[in-house]
């Protein structure tokens, strides 16, 4: 084998260790983003809710949506948003109401009391930003760069679902 070949198995293997690495590190980033937001809302006294419908309440916003349009944005998959969403309706955190046009479908709103939900979150989000920029961890550049490989390895998983099979 060549020099040369043996130089492309070596730099293929560094970059599947590396892909492995970041998949993994996505993987605990998220977690780790629950636990943040779980602890959050242990330290203000907000206990009925856990993070992953917090975080539901803080994509929504201020938006009337359906559950099929949580899935097609890429926040949430399968059945966990049906679920949550009817958690969220039952502990009086959200509206739901049928679509005039398609019965079958549920659009869904924050209440105030999402809305004061949605808004911890959004507060425990700015205070990081600020540290995050603050001690130096990471700047704006830095976080261009992130968000912007993360959105191409999105397309390219995307691209793989819907053209591979």
């Amino acid at each position: 084998m060549s020099m040369e070949m043996q130089m492309v198995g070596v730099t293929q293997k560094g970059f599947m260790a590396g892909y492995l690495e970041a998949l993994a590190m996505v993987e605990r980033l998220h977690r780790l983003l629950l636990d943040v937001i779980k602890d959050e809302f242990e330290r203000v006294g907000v206990l009925e809710i856990n993070a992953v419908q917090a975080l539901l309440l803080f994509n929504i916003g201020d938006n009337e949506v359906t559950a099929g349009e949580l899935k097609s944005r890429g926040y949430y998959q399968g059945s966990n948003v049906s679920y949550n969403l009817k958690k969220l309706v039952e502990m009086g955190y959200m509206h739901h109401q049928r679509c005039e046009i398609d019965r079958r479908s549920v659009r869904v709103r924050l209440t105030q009391r999402g809305r004061e939900i949605r808004d911890v979150v959004a507060t425990l989000f700015a205070r990081h930003a600020e540290g995050l920029e603050n001690k130096g961890v990471i700047g704006t550049a830095g976080i261009e760069d992130i968000t912007s490989s993360l959105k191409r390895v999105e397309r390219y998983w995307t691209d793989q679902i819907r053209y591979i099979y």
